[in-house]
């Protein structure tokens, strides 16, 4: 569906473009984010007492069930399906936290 009139389309095309790559890479991330959070909230709607490994596999099953087949979604749910995940549930930063007095 193409309800934006094309002279508009550009204009905000050039106004996305004349931020700098970290100011797009900064809202691409964030928009990111937001769907995580509103498909999370979507899934504990649906069931408030769901468990971490539920959520997880319905955050899945929403953002990357379809590009699987049976057998690889069956493999993928079954690990992700598991309460305590094989790193231990630890956290691993890629990055730096600020509160570890490395970070920025």
């Amino acid at each position: 569906m193409a309800d934006t009139p094309p002279e508009v389309m550009r204009r905000y095309r050039a106004m996305l473009l004349a931020r700098s790559p970290e100011e797009r890479l900064k809202m691409g991330c964030s928009m990111g984010a937001t769907v995580r959070a509103l498909v999370r909230a979507s899934v504990l709607a649906q069931d408030p007492h769901a468990s971490p490994a539920a959520v997880r596999r319905a955050l899945f099953l929403r953002f990357y069930g379809h590009e699987f087949d049976e057998a690889e979604r069956e493999k993928i749910m079954e690990w992700l399906g598991r309460e305590e995940p094989e790193s231990g549930g630890r956290r691993v930063d890629l990055l730096p936290r600020p509160e570890d007095g490395r970070g920025p």
